[in-house]
């Protein structure tokens, strides 16, 4: 498996479980209220940078159990992830566009920062898809 394919997986995985815990964190929080009404930013927070923090951890983990693999990117993995990182960026306007929509309509906080978030998430995660299925199946033709 290449070094970037690794690194695609575990940004994926990352990315599902990140945002698993922080939506089990907000709706355990709730306690029978409305959700918008939950303390949420800490949360978000906190998961945003731990979810930043584990992937680091990870790759270097994955890294140091194999040290003498190689590490070396080719033409194809730099087509990859450019395919990876577009497919992905496609979320994060759509999350930019529903944010700005949101605050226009004076819709509560808490609202536009998780569909925020969500556009983020989405994006890793469907990039991370996109990435690790070319590895499998080959980069397409166009």
């Amino acid at each position: 498996m290449a070094h970037e394919e690794k690194r695609a997986w575990i940004r994926l995985v990352v990315a599902v479980l990140g945002y698993g815990v922080y939506l089990a964190v907000v709706l355990s929080g709730s306690g029978g209220r409305p959700v918008h009404e939950v303390a949420y930013a800490s949360a978000l927070l906190i998961s945003v940078g731990a979810a930043i923090a584990a992937a680091v951890a990870a790759e270097t983990a994955w890294a140091a159990l194999a040290p003498g693999a190689s590490r070396a990117s080719d033409e194809r993995d730099r087509e990859i992830g450019r395919l990876g990182d577009h497919v992905g960026q496609a979320f994060v306007v759509i999350g930019a566009v529903a944010a700005m929509l949101m605050a226009m309509a004076e819709i509560d906080h808490f609202w536009i920062a998780n569909v925020i978030y969500l556009g983020f998430v989405l994006s890793a995660i469907l990039g991370g898809i996109a990435k690790v299925v070319v590895y499998r199946t080959g980069v397409p033709q166009w």
